[in-house]
């Protein structure tokens, strides 16, 4: 028996796989189980951690499918930018209807298990989330303003909102103040990949900051955004959400944000721009884990 259409099959497998973006949708996953665990007091109960696997399921497939849809929408963009060329889509593998099919199958999946399983509220919070991502950014906003990542970015921050209305049914003010601070930490982290890939973003014809605006005035964005977070870190302590734990962390990764940009902003090279985007992923990373940390301690 041969083996080469077994072979086949687990390369498409792996292409539509790639094209739900994984890393980018471990980090949406991981910051609305934050928002689960936020959202219930004490340790959760077996029922309250099989409801907030089930919410991380369905948050992961509505995600995904959003995911999917945005590699259709800018096939053409891809094939032109050196770090999306590879993509299925881009590169003429993948069928614009296999791509929507699987989006479709994708979302309608996520949703039903959301509405059945969570509640209607969530479900409707992702089906807006993917609405704003796949049709509101990256069909209007991305194409018509370099301002697009930060009108845009109220989609990527909504996660931890959708963890604590699946395991609280409503949105409370922490679960805004979580979507501030994802929200205030999308441009600085988006507009340092921006700076080391400006030739891509200009060879695509997207109005990115740094092509539209220019490297300088880029870096000062970049800045300004990372003291702007800074204060905003510090809202959970503020409110009452945590302790003296979180604090300390959210001054130290804040601290460390600030210099990046302070850095990037008098002295520019690819590299820092590299070590800057970086660590913006473990600054999110860590200041999420650092609240969970507390939650529990304290």
């Amino acid at each position: 028996m041969s083996t080469e259409p077994v072979i086949a099959s687990a390369s498409v497998v792996r292409q539509f796989y790639a094209l739900t973006k994984p890393r980018v949708i471990q980090l949406i996953v991981f910051c609305a189980l934050i928002g689960m665990l936020l959202a219930v007091p004490g340790l959760p109960s077996w029922g309250e951690l099989r409801l907030a696997l089930l919410a991380c399921l369905g948050i992961w497939l509505v995600a995904g499918a959003a995911a999917a849809f945005n590699c259709i929408v800018e096939k053409g963009i891809d094939a032109r930018m050196k770090r999306t060329a590879w993509r299925a889509t881009a590169r003429g593998e993948l069928a614009d209807w296999q791509t929507l099919l699987f989006s479709a199958v994708l979302c309608s999946a996520g949703c039903v298990l959301l509405y059945r399983w969570v509640n209607p509220l969530t479900m409707w919070l992702t089906l807006a989330t993917f609405i704003g991502y796949a049709v509101v950014y990256t069909v209007i906003l991305k194409p018509l303003t370099p301002q697009n990542i930060v009108i845009g970015g109220a989609s990527g921050a909504m996660p931890p909102v959708l963890g604590w209305a699946a395991m609280a049914g409503d949105v409370g003010p922490e679960a805004l103040i979580l979507f501030l601070i994802i929200f205030l930490w999308t441009p600085p982290h988006f507009w340092a990949l921006a700076l080391y890939r400006v030739e891509d973003y200009r060879k695509s014809g997207l109005p990115m900051l740094p092509v539209t605006h220019g490297n300088q005035f880029t870096r000062l964005m970049i800045l300004l955004y990372t003291l702007i977070l800074f204060a905003a870190c510090l809202m959970p302590y503020i409110y009452g959400m945590s302790s003296w734990l979180y604090l300390i962390a959210a001054l130290l990764l804040n601290t460390g944000f600030c210099l990046y940009g302070f850095y990037l902003w008098r002295d520019y090279s690819d590299e820092l721009a590299r070590k800057t985007f970086r660590y913006s992923l473990l600054h999110l990373s860590l200041l999420f884990a650092a609240l969970m940390v507390d939650h529990y301690l304290f």
